[in-house]
């Protein structure tokens, strides 16, 4: 009611608010959908990424862990969330490569240098997990 009579004042909001397929937020029903698909890609990388499958393998058993063994809400914070992060870089990379595979079984240096600076995201993501967690734990520990 109030986003109805927000559009009747400002009818270039209405505009503005819309994606572009013209479509205006309904937050319900475009949230579920939203998840939906969510879970569509989390179950594909799941098929069809065995790097994705080692990540989630590791997350299962060190999330848990980083939980247990952060001191403050930051620390846990820091432990999981550097986890989460080497997953959702993994998918955007598995993403770009699908993508480019569609286009394709041929090289191409654009191509070559796209699926390789994917890889090299989750990398550095990686490697931000070892310092967060050494950096957190080492002083603990040794």
């Amino acid at each position: 009611m109030a986003e109805s009579r927000l559009l009747a004042v400002a009818p270039r909001l209405k505009i503005a608010m819309a994606d572009h397929f013209g479509h205006l937020p309904r937050a319900p029903s475009r949230i579920l959908k939203a998840a939906m698909w969510s879970m569509q890609g989390l179950r594909a990388a799941w098929l069809h990424e065995s790097s994705f499958r080692l990540e989630v393998y590791l997350f299962a058993v060190l999330g848990p862990l980083g939980l247990w063994l952060g001191q403050t809400g930051v620390e846990r914070a820091l432990l999981v969330g550097s986890g989460l992060l080497v997953m959702a870089v993994e998918l955007l990379n598995s993403s770009i490569e699908a993508v480019i595979e569609r286009y394709g079984p041929e090289f191409h240096e654009l191509a070559g240098r796209a699926k390789d600076m994917g890889s090299a995201a989750v990398f550095v993501l990686m490697l931000n997990f070892l310092l967060v967690w050494g950096l957190i734990l080492g002083p603990r520990f040794f």
